[in-house]
Parts: structure tokens; sequence; C-alpha cells
């Protein structure tokens, strides 16, 4: 099928594309029969009726239309893969000759990715964190298993700090009601904070039935930032019990034998998670780099498309908190607290994200980065620890929803920008260089063979590269109380 391409500018190309009838002829046939099957004319039987007899009933460009419908698909995609096009988004696709028993012709105007060319990343140098894990993070997590595994008793008296209480809540504004400043049955700890300012202080001193009140700033709902009035009832006071911090603690709550044992591996998994988020920050300012340095061209309808999107969805979010923009940036710790320059930095964000994809894509192509099944399994199991559900759950969902080639893309360019990471220089604050490409899925260093000069470990599956001790029911308890933490 002959075709050619006009380039209208640098991110949008106009195909042109003929048909022979001998080519369209199948389709002619198909489109023969389904309208034969579908209409009933006296004298025939279903399915029977002469291609003829169709023509003079219904026209027989009700006939051309159909096989033309069926025919186009597959001519645009082999005009694609001629001028090795890749397209952004879907084609205008107008017929502009059609010439019976000859030939049929259509263009397709399409949005395509802009050429450009890749810099070179060898030039580029990037400074993070390091990687540093103190005491008092160890202790946090060693506290956070302590309340997870503490037991609370009621008791008959005033409240104080570090009790849990259970309360009722009602709010007035000069002697009205506020229904969205009412509740009943709160329980929080005294002291936790993420409460209204002044509860604590209120709570403090009562005694299970007695009420006070005070006056504090509602911090959510739609009368967020209103000052009003709030009463407080207390219903019940419990004590809480943190266990000890021993041996015994230890072996109940994770799968080692002491508490030096257990912090350490705690400090070994806040180890893991910080070497994590250090490549995710280098990754992050290498590409940003990248995209800095290097000219790429956005096709307008494409990038208007993805602004309104993104705009719609930060909409959307405020709606369902309940909050207008403006009070979103009075205590938010976006950079700005102007409206208008929000949206800018949303405009800036969406479009270096379009430009991302472009340069990543382009550089799989020109580099032949394939996925391994592996490598799409690693995402999927990745997905279901993020979702909380399992990876055959993340699986079904794929296919049913056809995620697979969105999912394959997403692999590809995570591994393009492994590869142009490589090339930069990336170094932490105190100096040292930091190799990404020795740390693996979980977190952890790759072993290197004695006298190796790179890793000699592959990188295993997320589901395979932690250590296989058993872990008991109690080693899951903890980190359940890890994944909370992280939450």
């Amino acid at each position: 099928m002959p075709s050619t391409v006009e380039k209208l500018s640098p991110t949008r190309a106009k195909l042109t594309v003929e048909i022979p009838f001998h080519t369209l002829q199948p389709h002619l046939d198909q489109a023969y029969k389904s309208i034969a099957e579908q209409v009933t004319i006296p004298g025939f039987r279903k399915g029977k009726v002469p291609p003829n007899v169709i023509d003079v009933r219904f026209g027989r460009g009700v006939v051309l239309q159909e096989a033309i419908n069926a025919a186009l698909p597959d001519a645009y995609q082999r005009a694609l893969n001629e001028h090795q096009i890749s397209v952004l988004g879907q084609p205008e696709v107008e017929v502009t000759k059609l010439e019976d028993g000859d030939v049929v012709e259509f263009t397709a105007e399409v949005d395509v990715r802009p050429e450009f060319d890749l810099p070179d990343t060898s030039d580029i140098a990037v400074e993070v964190d390091p990687v540093e894990v103190n005491d008092e993070q160890v202790e946090e997590r060693v506290n956070l298993l302590r309340q997870r595994f503490a037991t609370t008793n009621e008791v008959d008296r005033a409240a104080a700090d570090g009790d849990v209480v259970v309360v009722d809540l009602k709010g007035s504004l000069d002697g009205e009601p506020l229904e969205d400043a009412t509740a009943e049955g709160i329980t929080y700890q005294i002291g936790n904070g993420g409460m209204l300012d002044g509860l604590d202080e209120a709570v403090v001193g009562l005694k299970s039935g007695e009420s006070k009140q005070f006056r504090s700033t509602l911090v959510g709902g739609a009368l967020k930032g209103t000052e009003c009035d709030i009463e407080v009832t207390l219903q019940k006071v419990s004590e809480q019990e943190l266990p000890e911090v021993d041996d015994e603690f230890a072996q109940m709550v994770s799968e080692f034998d002491t508490v030096d044992q257990m912090r350490a591996d705690l400090r070994d998994g806040l180890t893991r998670m910080a070497r994590l988020d250090q490549a995710t920050s280098a990754r992050d300012k290498v590409l940003e780099a990248i995209i800095a340095k290097t000219e790429i061209p956005l096709p307008e309808a494409l990038a208007a498309a993805e602004l309104d999107a993104r705009r719609s969805q930060v909409n959307a979010q405020l709606a369902q908190a309940g909050l207008t923009l403006e009070q979103y940036l009075a205590d938010s710790d976006e950079e700005t607290d102007d409206e208008e320059g929000f949206w800018a930095d949303i405009e800036n964000r969406t479009f270096d994200a379009l430009k991302a994809q472009l340069l990543l894509d382009k550089y799989a192509d020109e580099n032949d980065i394939g996925v391994e099944q592996a490598e799409l399994s690693q995402l999927i199991v990745r997905k279901a620890a993020q979702a909380g559900t399992s990876p055959e759950q993340e699986a079904q969902h794929m296919m049913e929803h056809n995620h697979l080639p969105e999912w394959m893309q997403e692999v590809r360019r995570t591994k393009a920008l492994g590869a142009l990471v490589e090339n930069a220089k990336v170094t932490d604050t105190a100096g040292a260089s930091v190799d990404l490409s020795a740390i693996n899925p979980d977190g952890t260093i790759k072993e290197v063979e004695e006298g190796a000069d790179e890793p000699a470990a592959e990188e295993a599956p997320a589901d395979e590269a932690k250590p296989k001790a058993k872990r008991s029911s109690k080693k899951k308890a903890a980190e359940k109380s890890d994944e909370d933490a992280e939450a």
C-alpha cells in the first residue's frame, strides 16, 4: 500500500495512504456477509442475500464504508511502520479519494514524538543526602512496636497525659450548633497531637462523664479555619501499659532472641529504606538535569490534555477534602502560597513529566531495551505490596483492564532511566560516591566476589531478594508495625 508522510510541525505529521481495491476486497466480502446476516429480505434466506440485492436495497456506499472502516487500522499501522513514526495519541482520519473498483485514499494527521538529540550524561553531577540512621530513629521503631503490643485498662480516675480516652465533641458558633464540628465516640491518645488545639488541655483532669468548654479553630471540613466554641465530654479513660524492652519482648514481636538482635534488624531495615530513598532522589535529580539540557518540543494537543487532566485531578482532591485552593496553600508546605504561582508550578511539573516520558521512550527505542517476564513479575509484586493485594490479584487486574502495554512501558522507562543515571556522577553531601547499580530492589547491596571489580550478584526479584529466614507470626506482626510506620 503506497504511503507518504508530510511533517506539519516538529510534533505533528500527516500520512497519506492508498488502499488498492484488491487489498480492500476481503473486507468488502466480509461487509456483504455481515449485512446479509443482519437483514431480512423476502425471497431470500437470512445470510444468503446476494451482493447486488444489498447494493440496490441499502446502497453500495454503506458496504464501502464498512469495508473501509475495517481496512483502515491495518493500513494506518503499516504506514507508521514503513516510515518509522512514533505517534502520540489518536489520528484525525479523512477519506480523500474513493474510486470504486480502483483505489481508496485517506489521510491521517497525528501528533508524533519530536526529533531531538539525547544528551551526554557523563558530565551530569548531582548530590544527595548520605545514608544515615541514628539511634533515635531505631528507638522510634522500638516504641512503635511497644505501642502496637501495649495493653490498655480502663481506670476510674481523671485523665492524664498519655491516657487513651473516648470523648464526644459538640461545636457551636454564637450559640448555634455546628453539625460539621460535632462527633461522638472519638478515641485518641492524649499528647499524640493531630486533634483540635486546646483539646488535650481541656481533657486532662476530667473524669468519666464530665465536660468542659474551650475555643478552638476547626482544622478540616467546610468550616476549616473557623474559630468556635467546643464542648468536650469525657466518656472513658484507659491507662496504657507499654511492655518492657527486654529479650522476652524481642521474642514476642520478632524472630530474634535478644533485644540487640532485634534492634540490629530494625536498623538494617531503616538503612535499606534510606538507601532506596537516596537512589530515588538521585534518579530524580539526574532526570531533572537531563531534561534541563535537552530541547524537547511538546505536541500542543497532548500537553493541553495532560494539563487539563492534572488540573481536574487537583480540583477533585481539594473538593474531596472540603478545601479551597486558598485554604490548602495556607496550610501546606508548597513553595508558593499564591494561586497563580501554584498553577504555574503544576504546569511546569506536568510538562516536565511529559518530556521525561518522551526522552526515556526514545532512549529505550534506540538502545533496544526490552522487558523480561521476570521484570514484569517484579513490577506486579511491587504494585501488590503498595496496594495491599496479592500478586495474583494484581496480575488479574492487569489482564482485565488491559494494563499490560502500560506496565511494560513503565518497566522500559525505569530501565532506560537506570542506564542514563549510570553515566552520571552521583555523590552524597559528605563527598562519598554513590553507586546506584549496586543497590538491590529491596535496598540491600549486591555482593561482590572476592577480587572482582563489579557486583557479581544479579538483581533478585522483589519477592526473592529478602533473606530466606523463616518468619514466625510474631515477626509478621512486627513487619506490619513497620508498614504502619511507613504509612
